[in-house]
C-alpha cells in the first residue's frame, strides 16, 4: 500500500523509503474514475430537459382542451336553463300566441341569444262540447351566437287552452 504525503510517498509494505514526488503522479483515469459518479453530463441533462419539454407541452394542450370544453357546456347549459324558462312562461300564460325577441344579456352572460315560439292548436274541444278546453302544441326555439356560428335548440310542449271562456260573473 502507498501513502502520499507532503512531497514524499512511503511505502508501507518496505517500510519507510523515501520516493522522489516527480515519479509519482496519480494519473488521470484515477481522477476522472472518481468525478464521474458525481454528477450529469451534459448530453444528459439535454435528454432530459427534452423529455420533460415534450411532456409539459402535452399536459398544457390536455388542459386547454378542458378549458375550451368547460366554456362550452357553460354556454350551452345556461341557453338550456333560459329555455326552460322561456318554456314555462309560454306554457303557463295561454294568451300568448306566437311571438319572438332577444334574451337580455344580463341573463346570457354577454351572448348574443333568442327565442321564437310558435303556438298551434292540436286538440280542438267538439262544436257542441259545453266544455271548450282544448290543447295547444306550443314549438319553441332557442338560438345563440357560438363565435360566429349559430346555434339553436328546440323544445316542445303541450298546454291546455280555454276557447270559449264564459264572461265574468255569469253561470257557465
Amino acid at each position: 500500500m502507498i501513502l502520499f504525503s507532503l512531497g514524499q510517498v512511503v511505502n508501507l509494505r518496505t517500510g519507510c523509503q523515501p520516493i522522489q514526488s516527480s515519479e509519482v503522479r496519480p494519473t488521470a483515469a484515477i481522477l476522472r474514475s472518481s468525478t464521474s459518479s458525481r454528477g450529469f453530463t451534459l448530453l444528459e441533462m439535454i435528454v432530459a430537459t427534452l423529455i420533460m419539454s415534450i411532456a409539459v407541452v402535452g399536459l398544457l394542450s390536455g388542459i386547454s382542451g378542458a378549458v375550451r370544453n368547460a366554456a362550452r357546456v357553460r354556454e350551452y347549459d345556461r341557453v338550456v336553463q333560459l329555455a326552460r324558462l322561456r318554456m314555462n312562461d309560454l306554457v303557463s300564460a295561454p294568451a300568448i300566441t306566437a311571438t319572438s325577441e332577444h334574451f337580455s344579456p344580463d341573463l346570457t352572460g354577454g351572448v348574443d341569444a333568442g327565442w321564437q315560439a310558435q303556438i298551434t292548436p292540436l286538440i280542438t274541444p267538439p262544436e257542441n262540447s259545453p266544455v271548450k278546453i282544448g290543447l295547444d302544441r306550443v314549438l319553441l326555439q332557442v338560438w345563440w351566437m357560438s363565435g360566429e356560428e349559430r346555434r339553436t335548440i328546440t323544445l316542445e310542449g303541450f298546454r291546455e287552452h280555454i276557447y270559449n271562456p264564459s264572461p265574468a260573473g255569469s253561470a257557465p
